[in-house]
């Protein structure tokens, strides 16, 4: 009995260990950032920020927020312990890239920061091909160089986001295996070989590496609208074992997939990002191409109804990054979204930051 509590206690630890310090040092660099951001203005080096840029949030708010990040981490935790997925996944992180990213990531930040205060939102280098992409993909999301369209905004992604929410944003992802897991139950007689899954914006491939580490037999699709970050991603996949995941450009609201294709379908921090009426064409999208039975699952940012408390955060969110569909996703229906597409038994959670949706495709004669 000790034996096995041991290794238990002691991986635990390493796992609270790990994220403290992804925590303490997303703190650091976002504080130090604006401290920078503040010296190069004030020596005429950028433009100077606005009054709201980097402004301090409550100590009452930073204690909301410290708790859910460690119930976030708890549930984590407590979901490897079940063996939903492997332990290992939580030691496989983005933060590997550390040393080659992090300086191309602050020598990316005097950019971000002209963007901001510019309001300039559709910079992009000289080589960049926007052609044939929809017009609410082209801008700097972020305020991030070139978009969502260069290798150079693929490589350092992940460390953005990481930093973004103190390193909590693989733990955020991976809330989604339990429900994907149990909702690829209805098709238990199905040999894993030909069971198939589909992540729509699948950008650099974090979601797949995750879902094949809880599904190694599994067949696992990615759809993305960006060529570079599917080059990112079939670099991430394709030193796990095992088949490579097919990975296909093109966008959410067409997808280029036969009806009743995929056993479940995932879908990861891309909502917010879009307009109300492609919101929904996705959605329609996902209802058609998933199978009778099958499961949808969406984690994306927290919302006004589910976390009324954090409303200034969502506001500040979106005053301080370029995200033009923000706060009209913050007061979206999704659920009523989803059922018009035509799912049932929605079913929505909150952890942390973000909400996650599960819906199902009724099976025939239901």
């Amino acid at each position: 009995m000790v034996e096995t509590l041991i290794p238990d206690a002691f991986t635990k630890l390493a796992y609270q260990t790990l994220q403290q310090g992804k925590a303490a040092f997303g703190l650091a660099h976002k504080n130090l950032s604006t401290r920078a951001l503040k010296a190069a203005a004030a020596t005429g080096l950028i433009t100077a920020p606005s009054e709201s840029y980097g402004s301090d949030i409550s100590v009452e708010m930073l204690q909301l927020i410290r708790g859910r990040y460690e119930q976030l981490l708890q549930v984590d935790w407590e979901d490897a312990e079940k063996g939903i997925y492997p332990r290992s996944l939580l030691f496989d992180d983005a933060w590997d890239d550390f040393a080659k990213y992090y300086p191309a990531l602050c020598l990316d930040l005097p950019q971000i920061w002209n963007r901001a205060q510019q309001k300039v939102s559709r910079d992009f280098s000289p080589e960049i091909d926007t052609a044939g992409l929809p017009n609410y993909y082209t801008q700097n999301f972020h305020h991030q160089t070139d978009g969502y369209l260069s290798d150079r905004s693929a490589q350092i992604y992940d460390l953005q986001v990481e930093i973004l929410f103190n390193g909590a944003a693989d733990a955020m992802r991976r809330r989604i295996l339990a429900p994907l897991k149990a909702g690829l139950e209805v098709f238990k007689d199905e040999i894993p070989q030909n069971t198939r899954i589909l992540d729509i914006a699948c950008g650099t491939g974090r979601t797949l590496r995750m879902i094949r580490g809880m599904l190694p037999k599994v067949k696992l699709h990615g759809v993305d609208l960006s060529n570079a970050y599917l080059r990112k991603a079939s670099q991430l996949l394709s030193q796990l074992p095992g088949e490579l995941p097919q990975l296909t450009q093109g966008p959410g609201e067409a997808l280029p997939y036969l009806d009743n294709h995929f056993h479940a379908i995932t879908c990861v921090f891309l909502f917010h990002e879009l307009p109300a009426p492609i919101r929904q064409q996705i959605m329609n999208e996902a209802f058609r191409v998933v199978k009778p039975g099958g499961t949808f699952v969406i984690c994306d940012s927290v919302q006004l109804s589910d976390s009324p408390d954090l409303g200034m955060v969502m506001d500040g969110f979106s005053d301080t990054f370029h995200e033009p569909f923000y706060r009209n996703y913050t007061q979206d229906n999704l659920i009523d979204r989803l059922q018009t597409a035509g799912f049932v038994e929605v079913t929505e959670s909150v952890h942390f930051m973000s909400k996650y949706l599960v819906a199902k495709k009724p099976l025939y004669g239901q």
